[in-house]
């Protein structure tokens, strides 16, 4: 549906390079990154909204660099919602069909649709200032879709909601994608709603793409240093390879894998460490003495540092288990994990 070949963009002092990027039919997909990395260029640049330098990029087969924006086929949502305060709900809704063709019977069906699955109707004839947050998103939603674009463009929808609206339109874009045949791409900071929404996903950073993939492959196997540390993977070590052993600071860990490059970066995620205070008889191929540095209080869960010779290791224990083991700062424990959490690249 959405193909991306060799895209190029320069504005100010900042450039997309070499963007490389295919979304089949119907996907939902998520592009990730930190703030600055270009993920809203980038869908600017597919709405036509941004000039490109070179590159190509596709909808359906159908090259649209020359094309405007209003002859994309492609709706735009954004966090700000960017409603009419002078028109009532349903207008707003409607707004778009000034611009696009629609059969009357097929657009009242949609409307209808829309209004449905978005819980709507009781919304339809007040005006934007009196809504909430979480009403206003739903209807900047019916409004893009109401023109039954080919790509929605979405980016970050649910960052500036209350928590307590954001699951309520997160459940209507997943409601909205399984009964649409609009292709989602949706930019967002948020873990949950990657893994809840999206089935790929892309991580840029700096104008490029490092990684794309599976959402969960993108999670657990990081292609790069940077992908690890923004998925979460408090534990980044640069290290010496030979076979299936890597070596730094002192410390010699097992692979369940042999690398092809002598030296690179090893990264395991905090949940795949386990703390205990004696060595473990268990399958985990990896186990070291140290001392707990560090004890942080998450909320459901606690984060340990623990400082083994050179090395400080990042896990998390739960709130009983922290007990049970008596766990405190400058006690003495051991860190434990199976080789095959252990990720090198």
């Amino acid at each position: 549906m959405i193909s991306i070949k060799g895209l190029n963009i320069e504005l100010r002092d900042f450039h997309l390079r070499d963007i490389n990027l295919d979304v089949a039919q119907n996907e939902f997909f998520i592009l990730m990154g930190p703030t600055g990395a270009g993920k809203t260029l980038l869908l600017e640049a597919i709405a036509g909204l941004a000039p490109v330098k070179s590159g190509k990029i596709f909808i359906g087969g159908n090259d649209i660099i020359g094309l405007p924006p209003e002859k994309r086929g492609i709706g735009i949502v954004y966090q700000d919602y960017a409603l009419f305060p002078h028109l009532s709900v349903k207008e707003n809704i409607l707004y778009g069909l000034n611009f696009h063709k629609a059969d009357k019977k097929e657009a009242q069906q949609r409307l209808a649709q829309l209004i449905e699955t978005l819980d709507l109707f009781h919304l339809l004839h007040r005006r934007p200032a009196n809504l909430s947050g979480g009403e206003k998103q739903r209807i900047s939603l019916a409004r893009a879709l109401m023109v039954d674009p080919a790509v929605l463009l979405l980016d970050e929808p649910l960052s500036a909601l209350d928590p307590q609206f954001k699951a309520d339109v997160r459940a209507a874009l997943k409601r909205l994608h399984e009964t649409s045949r609009t292709t989602f791409l949706m930019v967002t900071h948020d873990f949950t709603d990657a893994l809840s929404l999206g089935g790929r996903a892309a991580v840029m950073h700096n104008g490029l793409i490092e990684q794309v993939g599976a959402i969960e492959e993108i999670f657990k196997r990081p292609a790069s240093a940077f992908v690890a540390g923004f998925v979460g993977m408090k534990n980044l070590f640069p290290a010496e390879f030979s076979k299936n052993k890597a070596t730094f600071s002192g410390l010699e860990i097992e692979l369940a894998g042999a690398p092809t490059n002598g030296h690179g970066y090893i990264a395991i995620r905090p949940e795949d460490i386990v703390i205990s205070r004696q060595i473990l008889s268990s399958s985990m191929r990896n186990s070291f003495r140290g001392v707990v540095a560090g004890i942080l209080d998450q909320g459901f869960y606690y984060e340990l540092r623990v400082q083994t010779q050179e090395v400080s290791f990042t896990s998390i224990i739960t709130k009983s288990s922290l007990i049970e083991l008596g766990i405190q700062e400058s006690a003495d424990v051991v860190v434990s994990f199976k080789a095959s959490a252990v990720h090198f690249f």
